[in-house]
Order: structure tokens, then C-alpha cells, then sequence
């Protein structure tokens, strides 16, 4: 186990265009306990905690093996609150208990595609390399550089000089995985959350990520995870 490690599920109640996301069933149970078994199984952690305002979502996340030890605040709950500072709310309150972390990991809820060796390869690098914070990326699957724009109601090209430039003659980009993030606490307080340098990646394929944000998304994320359960990859 690290040493003086917490893993951080963020998840309030409130969903919009998904009605009850963080507990809606996905491939036959809810979404958040794949988060809870990634973290505990990772054997990475001295404590799981999920934070959030909802007594449903606590309790089933009890049932999964995770802790919550105090409920989320209305400031950190409504729709404009970022993760930053729900993460700044939670260090601050296990403080009034008397605990301290080191290092920290903010995981989503829906994350299904999570893994115990991304988790365990993130911890890795944060402490390797010494960094303030690792999180997964993968590439775009197809280069922005040759993006179109609608003008007049028209097509242009974004970039009219990258037009005849091969694919793979072009810099990789790169795009948040919206798995999790792993950190120094000392860092993190200290920069308020807001760690915009310094970030060190490990990277996933597209078939590990998903964004889930309406239905459609929630259908082909579960082909992919039935396709990952398949090759032993998850």
C-alpha cells in the first residue's frame, strides 16, 4: 500500500442530461462502483472515499468498499462548482480530523474503463519523475490541424498551410482521457488547485476512453467496455 495515499471519487447527485448518472446501471451494476473495485483492487490506497451530497450515492458506494466519511458541502454540489474545489473542500475537512495525505488521486465516477495498472502506472511516474500531477490523454483520431471552420456558411479550412501536409507529418495532439488525476497534495494546496505546468501523461488508446455525457455516449460505452472485458484488458 502507499504511503499516505487517498483516492478521491468525485460525485454529486445532481445530472442533467443523464438522470442519476454516477449510479445508473452499466453493464449490470452502477457506473461508480467500477471506480471504487479500480481503486481498491489497485492496493494503491489507504483510504477510498467518495464525496459527494447524495445518502443513494453514499450508500452504494459503502456497499462497494469505499468510505465517506462526511458528506459534501451545497458550495462544492450545485452545477458551477469544479473539481479543484471539491478536491480543496476534502483536504480541508480530513484536516479537521486530524489526516494528512501525501498524494492524492481524483477519480471520476464514470469511469468504467479504469484500471488498476493505469492507476498504479500513474503513481509510478508522480513519484519518479517528482511531478505535481499525472493524468491519462490519448491522441485525437484525427489531427486538429486540419480542422474545418464554418464561415458564411461555408467550409474553410482552419489551417489553409497544413492542407497537403500528411497525417503523420503532423504533431500528436493530445486530450484529456476524463479518467482521473494523480497529485501531489502539497502541490496541489499550495497552487490552489490550479496546476497548469509540469503535468506528466500516460497514454491510453481510444478504445480505453469514452466521454459519457447523453445517452448515445452511454450506449457505445458500453460496446467498448464489453469489447475490453473480451480482450482480458480490463
Amino acid at each position: 500500500m502507499a504511503d499516505n495515499t487517498v483516492a478521491i471519487i468525485t460525485a454529486r447527485g445532481g445530472s442533467k442530461r443523464i438522470p442519476r448518472k454516477n449510479i445508473k446501471n452499466f453493464c449490470g451494476e452502477p457506473i461508480i462502483n467500477y471506480s471504487i473495485k479500480a481503486a481498491i483492487n489497485s492496493k494503491l490506497f489507504d483510504e477510498v472515499m467518495v464525496s459527494t451530497d447524495d445518502l443513494e450515492i453514499a450508500e452504494i458506494s459503502k456497499k462497494a468498499g469505499a468510505s465517506v466519511p462526511f458528506m459534501r458541502s451545497e458550495k462544492t454540489s450545485n452545477d458551477q462548482a469544479a473539481t479543484h474545489e471539491v478536491l480543496l473542500e476534502v483536504f480541508s475537512k480530513y484536516k479537521e480530523l486530524g489526516k494528512d495525505f501525501k498524494y492524492a488521486c481524483c477519480i471520476y465516477p464514470t469511469a468504467p474503463f479504469i484500471s488498476e495498472n493505469s492507476l498504479k502506472q500513474a503513481f509510478k511516474i508522480l513519484k519518479e519523475k517528482n511531478v505535481p500531477c499525472v493524468n491519462p490523454v490519448v491522441r485525437f483520431s484525427y489531427p486538429p490541424q486540419r480542422c474545418f471552420i464554418i464561415k458564411d456558411e461555408k467550409l474553410e479550412y482552419k489551417w489553409p498551410e497544413n492542407f497537403s501536409m500528411r497525417s503523420q507529418d503532423l504533431e500528436p495532439f493530445y486530450h484529456d482521457a476524463g479518467q482521473f488525476y494523480f497529485y501531489n497534495v502539497e502541490d496541489f494546496i499550495e497552487k490552489k488547485g490550479i496546476i497548469l505546468d509540469n503535468r506528466a501523461p500516460i497514454i491510453l488508446s481510444d478504445l480505453e476512453v469514452q466521454d459519457i455525457d447523453n445517452e448515445d455516449d452511454w450506449e457505445i460505452a458500453e460496446i467498448k467496455y464489453r469489447v475490453l472485458k473480451e480482450k482480458g484488458m480490463i
